[in-house]
């Protein structure tokens, strides 16, 4: 799955940190991060690029990822720790990603 951004390496450290997955490949346009599951995650920088506005639709949503975790609270945690914000209207334990993605763990 590739996400366009704003910076690839921004967005990539932060789902790096908070999943533990590793950096297969990057480039200043291009990060790709990997857990050798085969499912890989990359960002791509776009010119012009506007994060979402949830829940607002001006900028829709154009995923939700959600996380296993075995202690939502810690993740919640880390996700804040690493520069995601969360938003007074949802529910526990959702995050919002530094570029303003849903964030939840399952």
């Amino acid at each position: 799955m590739t996400l366009d951004c704003a910076d690839p390496q921004v967005l990539a450290g932060f789902y790096g940190a908070l999943t533990g997955m590793r950096e297969l490949f990057s480039t200043d346009e291009f990060v790709a991060l990997t857990d050798g599951s085969g499912c890989d995650l990359g960002f791509q920088r776009v010119d012009g690029y506007r994060a979402p506005q949830w829940p607002g639709q001006d900028v829709p949503q154009q995923f939700h990822l959600d996380f296993h975790a075995d202690d939502l609270d810690a993740m919640e945690e880390l996700a804040l720790e690493l520069g995601a914000a969360k938003p007074d209207h949802e529910l526990p334990p959702v995050a919002r990603t530094p570029e303003v993605r849903s964030l939840s763990g399952v």
